[in-house]
């Protein structure tokens, strides 16, 4: 039951996530004057614009796509570890690893599986854990990462694999 209702929590985020990511403005409109509007030279640099207050994030919503997004750093502890406890960690986790593949802390991801590393730090393209993820082989079952988790995961490692 509990498994239930965080995956549903996570499902909920994510389709909000997908609705703000789909409301935001191009940037075309953001640079078109308003009726309104002072010319450019004589507008005041600390008042919000439309455009501004659009983009900005929702107080709800995680670091996890402005990271992405945004090319900042990529946490383990928030970003990352979060995201393994809830789509992998019913076979990598807890009482079961499977493959001798435990995903519950860093220490267990850079370890890697019986058959040798996942992660090579700074080199996502050729880390087993993106390619089985990317090729959706993983999870077996249940839902699986989105291409926004994957490109996370995927800057994560390109960004040294970091316990941060």
């Amino acid at each position: 039951m509990k498994s239930m209702i965080v995956k549903f929590a996570l499902l909920v985020l994510i389709v909000g996530l997908l609705a703000a990511c789909a409301s935001q403005p191009t940037e075309a409109p953001a640079s078109e004057p308003t009726e309104t509007a002072a010319p450019a030279t004589e507008a005041p640099t600390d008042i919000p614009t439309e455009a501004s207050t659009v983009t900005e994030p929702p107080a709800a919503s995680s670091p996890t796509a402005e990271a992405a997004a945004g090319g900042a750093t990529v946490s383990f502890a928030t970003d990352i570890l979060p995201m393994l406890q809830s789509r992998c960690s019913n076979c990598h986790g807890g009482q079961r690893t499977e493959e001798g593949l435990s995903l519950r802390s860093h220490a267990g991801v850079m370890t890697g599986s019986e058959e040798g590393a996942v992660v090579i730090a700074g080199d996502a393209a050729n880390s087993l854990l993106v390619q089985m993820v990317a090729e959706g082989k993983m999870p077996k079952r249940g839902p699986k990462l989105t291409p926004d988790q994957v490109q996370l995961l995927t800057d994560w490692i390109n960004q040294g694999a970091l316990n941060n």
